[in-house]
């Protein structure tokens, strides 16, 4: 692998504007073929197998007029301020515009306020119900416009309109995230190399990427269905990797130089060691997201792809076009006016920089820091015994949004459950009764303390399928409504022994529930398959069992301590005000699994990237200890940097007005402060000063059938050792020069 990459880099440094052209290239055809595609992204949840969705799948046959794998959306109506919408004139004007919605495309059928009973009891508010022929994914432009047309046409009457459901098109969010993330990042980036040049070609690079991975996202749209958060997500992750991958190869490649060796020759051994530790650490965040596609859900499964394609993408980048730059800027990347004088003075080695001193803090005192840093984490993980998990609907919508407001306006007429009605299905087809059977699921509903209203049951054309509507009293994301959803199902046996007919809740509250039961039980499956295919990869890269295992259990204390923060700060509502948060709500059901398999990913980043330069000290023949130092003193300057980039491009997507970008962000960032300060630059360097030469240990029968991947470059060092011995000399520093 070292040798190979060493190859690799003196190549695209050789050969930099044949490497360039190619790149151009494959973004000039991706961009081409993004911009003639005409995807759509959704975030529709399909869980095939779960009760909900039987029930989906039969109303589709039984009733198909219902379009019950539809799109829907509800056209709320507000009379302005001492009026009805009771009077003739409001009335004329609603049944207008619900007229005009029937006969907008794909539309399947309208509720007509006034006679379903969609008007609150005091006459000011009225909705109306459309259902579309198709899902959310295959809606057109024409269906979206008709729909904003209405609502337009209502508040030029005088009315107030607002619209929810998913068939609502939501606006495109701000791009401060990203801004903020790369101003940060070239700040932080200059502070490192002191140097413009040193710290724009990770920008440059990262930005490459990250376009590159979205163009082919935008193109994959066409073929499959996407969930709209996969191209975020892939942003998100792809610009941090990218930066951090390229800030770890350009600090190896100044190193090299400073050590006397020729650009070309700099930059192939910058790929042949920490090139290696880009590709294991790429393979871990790689392995962490596929592994999101065991789950089941193809939400997920499209988010966790979209992202390990992004972070494919920003690996090549770094063992490609940034040995193509780096030969572009030549010993310019050396001249560096930004420097401080105490950073100067870390360079002649005059001066022991930060990151030595508390390494050696650490190792002379292990047990002190390694309490403190567990205890710490185990206190910030408390509040994650009350993790409770829903899906986003309109209640997390951004305030102000007609969505937001939709929701907020029926809750306050007709109660929150009003938003998430349940769908209550019987299947009499084995039943001698059918029509008993209905009468006596509706009896049932009618006795439980939790529902507000029962419509009476709908039956399809053979007379042997019920439909019946009920109305919870509590909010669709609420605990009390999903323990009503149990105990709705719990008395199906009953009706079965009774009537013979099978009983079925379903509607969106209800999938919500059931992908959100479903992300739960799926959790310690995950973690297992993901941690145990990346404690292999790091068996090997490390030739350790220690490592890995102190790896992955620092990860979990990283994992459990932000669950806690944000079960703390979105469910529970602490310092809510700070982060921006409206209201308060159970965590989002596909956070805590995106989050295992990021944060796993990343953690192993910053493992690769410290522990290696250690393993590479210590095979050097340098003492357990002094090489635990060695590592910060290479890698300590690097993994700060990058840690604070990633921490910041995360952080600023607390900027985002939607709930589930704004958790993902500060998930994110706090995992990294964590991993990165806690578990990795305190946790790591204590346990590997208490357990000395025994972290290196491996049993000598898995010693002989490990295959060496080389990671830290020793045959690689071999070799070129021996071909310098061969030469005479050595390669030489030459005089800087502004040619390419």
């Amino acid at each position: 692998m070292a040798t190979f990459l060493y190859r690799l880099g003196r190549l695209a440094f050789r050969r930099r504007r044949l490497f360039l052209m190619a790149w151009i290239v494959v973004l000039a055809a991706v961009g081409v073929g993004a911009g003639r595609v005409s995807g759509t992204t959704t975030d529709d949840f399909t869980l095939p197998g779960t009760q909900s969705q039987k029930a989906i799948d039969l109303l589709g046959r039984e009733f198909p007029q219902a379009s019950a794998g539809g799109a829907t959306a509800r056209v709320v109506f507000e009379a302005p301020a001492g009026q009805k919408l009771t009077s003739a004139a409001h009335q004329g004007e609603i049944a207008a515009l619900v007229a005009e919605l029937t006969a907008a495309p794909q539309v399947a059928s309208v509720s007509e306020p006034f006679t379903s009973g969609l008007v609150s009891e005091d006459g000011t508010i009225a909705y109306t119900q459309v259902t579309y022929k198709v899902p959310k994914a295959d809606l057109t432009d024409a269906a979206h416009d008709a729909l904003e047309k209405v609502a337009r046409e209502g508040e030029e009457s005088g009315l107030t309109v607002s619209m929810g459901g998913n068939a609502v098109q939501e606006k495109a969010g701000s791009k401060a995230a990203e801004l903020i993330g790369l101003v940060v990042a070239a700040l932080v980036l200059v502070i490192t190399f002191g140097s413009m040049i040193a710290a724009g070609l990770p920008l440059v690079t990262a930005i490459v990427g990250v376009l590159a991975a979205l163009l082919c996202i935008t193109v994959a749209t066409s073929f499959v269905d996407m969930a709209s958060a996969s191209s975020t997500l892939a942003l998100m992750l792809g610009l941090a990797v990218a930066i951090d991958y390229a800030l770890f190869i350009v600090s190896r490649y100044r190193d090299e130089i400073r050590q006397g060796h020729a650009p070309e020759e700099a930059a192939g051994r910058a790929l042949g060691t920490a090139g290696s530790a880009v590709v294991f650490a790429g393979l871990t965040v790689i392995i962490a997201l596929a592994g999101l596609s065991v789950i089941g859900i193809k939400m997920l499964t499209s988010m966790g792809l979209a992202a390990a394609f992004a972070v494919a993408v920003a690996v090549v980048i770094a063992l490609t076009l940034l040995p193509a730059a780096l030969g572009f800027a030549g010993m310019r990347i050396m001249k560096g006016r930004l420097t401080s004088a105490r950073h100067r003075a870390e360079e002649r080695g005059e001066r022991e920089a930060m990151g030595v001193r508390w390494g050696r803090f650490v190792t002379r005192n292990p047990v002190r820091m390694l309490v403190v840093s567990v205890l710490g984490l185990g206190v910030l993980a408390l509040p994650a015994t009350g993790l409770r998990l829903t899906l986003p609907d309109d209640s997390m919508a951004s305030p102000g949004s007609t969505q937001r407001i939709a929701y907020d306006t029926l809750s306050k007429a007709f109660g929150p459950g009003f938003n998430g009605p349940l769908t209550v299905v019987v299947d009499a087809r084995d039943s001698d009764d059918p029509k008993r059977a209905a009468q006596d699921a509706y009896a049932m509903l009618g006795t439980l303390d939790d529902i507000a209203t029962v419509r009476p049951a709908a039956f399809n054309g053979a007379g042997d399928v019920a439909l019946i509507g009920a109305i919870p009293r509590s909010s669709p994301t609420s605990e009390a409504t999903q323990d009503l959803v149990t105990e709705i199902r719990d008395h199906a046996p009953a009706l079965r022994k009774d009537t013979g007919a099978d009983l079925m809740v379903t509607g969106t509250t209800a999938v919500n529930i059931d992908v959100s039961r479903k992300l739960g039980d799926a959790m310690v499956p995950y973690l297992a398959i993901v941690v145990g295919l990346a404690l292999i990869l790091l068996l090997l890269v490390f030739r350790s069992v220690l490592v890995p295992l102190k790896a992955a259990l620092g990860f979990l204390l990283s994992v459990v301590a932000t669950l806690g923060v944000l079960v703390a700060v979105f469910q529970w509502g602490w310092l809510k005000d700070v982060f921006g948060i409206d209201q308060t709500a159970p965590i989002v059901s596909v956070l805590p699994i995106l989050l295992i398999g990021v944060v796993f990913g990343l953690a192993m980043d910053y493992e690769v990237f410290l522990v290696t330069r250690m393993r590479e000290e210590y095979v050097h023949g340098a003492e357990p200890v002094e090489a635990v130092v060695a590592g910060f003193r290479h890698g300590a300057r690097v993994v700060t940097a990058a840690a604070v980039i990633m921490i910041s491009v995360f952080a600023g997507f607390l900027l985002d007005d939607v709930a589930l970008v704004k958790s993902i962000g500060l998930g994110l960032a706090s995992a990294v402060l964590f991993d990165a300060f806690v578990v990795r630059m305190t946790i790591v360097p204590a346990v590997m000063a208490l357990v000395g030469r025994r972290a290196w240990a491996l049993p000598k029968w898995l010693d002989r059938i490990l295959p060496d991947v080389d990671v830290e470059g020793e045959k690689l060092r071999h070799v070129l050792e021996s071909r310098d011995t061969a030469a005479g000399d050595r390669p030489s520093v030459p005089e800087p020069s502004g040619r390419n």
